[in-house]
C-alpha cells in the first residue's frame, strides 16, 4: 500500500524526473557551475547523470536540493470544493446600507 508523505517534496517524483527537469530548465552548463560533479561537465546526458547519482549520495542530495529550491512553488493546483454563500453575505441578503 501506498503510503502518503505530505511533508516529502519529492515523493512520487523518480531521479529521472528530478534531472531531466533540471536541465531542461537551466541546461548542463549551469547545473556544472552550480553542482560540481564531472557528469554535468564531461559529456553530460540523463543517463551518465543517473548512474553517477544513484550511486553517490552526497550529489544525488545537492542535486535534490536544487530541484526542491527551483519547483517547490510549482506545486500541482489543488481542487477546491465551493463553498455556498453565506446568507450573511450583504450583496446577496438586502442588508447593504445605501449611501
Amino acid at each position: 500500500m501506498a503510503e502518503k508523505q505530505p511533508n516529502n517534496p519529492l515523493h512520487g517524483i523518480t531521479l529521472e524526473q528530478v534531472v531531466t527537469r533540471l536541465e531542461r530548465r537551466y541546461g548542463w552548463v549551469y547545473l556544472a557551475a552550480n553542482i560540481n560533479i564531472n557528469c554535468f561537465k564531461s559529456d553530460p546526458s540523463v543517463k551518465s547523470s543517473l548512474k553517477f547519482l544513484r550511486r553517490t549520495l552526497w550529489a544525488r542530495e545537492k542535486v535534490e536540493a536544487l530541484y526542491i529550491a527551483a519547483f517547490s512553488d510549482a506545486e500541482p493546483v489543488k481542487k477546491s470544493v465551493a463553498q455556498p454563500i453565506s446568507k450573511s453575505n450583504p450583496w446577496t441578503s438586502g442588508t447593504m446600507k445605501k449611501s
